[in-house]
């Protein structure tokens, strides 16, 4: 990772929420889930503050590494209806080595819908997929594509 990010560096990132985005949609194949309302559902949700965060992330890594998230605590305060628009502010609050720290916020421009930590780990995306397909031989499943900049 380059030594460009700094502390308190922050993104602001909007979504406009879908229908395919509420509970109902998380797993398709569990009745369990097509029972409950029509709501953005909090897998979605903590996937969209991922996303911010590796949007702040982004403009310094080095060519062929990216991040993981690593570590969420997220607290889902509010329920966001499809149409509703969800904003994200993610801001870099710690860096050692290859592991960066963020504050996140989500509000659906009614009330605060979300709030927490996210911790990401940059490395080689050549490293990784190299370890996830020594796991998929070893679980005799097919191995995963080599990812853009990696071969």
């Amino acid at each position: 990772m380059k030594d460009t990010l700094k502390l308190g560096a922050s993104v602001r990132f909007s979504y406009r929420v879908p229908a395919e985005k509420t509970v109902p949609h998380l797993f398709p194949e569990a009745d369990e889930f097509k029972e409950l309302p029509t709501v953005f559902a909090t897998g979605f949700m903590v996937g969209l503050m991922e996303w911010t965060c590796m949007k702040l992330l982004a403009p310094h890594h080095d060519s062929g590494e990216g991040g993981l998230g690593v570590h969420i605590y997220i607290t889902h305060l509010a329920a966001t209806v499809p149409g509703q628009t969800v904003t994200v502010d993610a801001e870099c609050t710690k860096v050692q080595g290859r592991r960066v720290w963020f504050k996140v916020k989500a509000h659906d421009g009614i009330e605060p819908i979300g709030e927490g930590h996210h911790e990401r780990i940059i490395l080689p995306w050549s490293r990784f997929v190299s370890r996830v397909n020594e796991k998929a031989k070893k679980a005799r499943v097919s191995p995963i594509a080599p990812l853009e900049g990696t071969r």
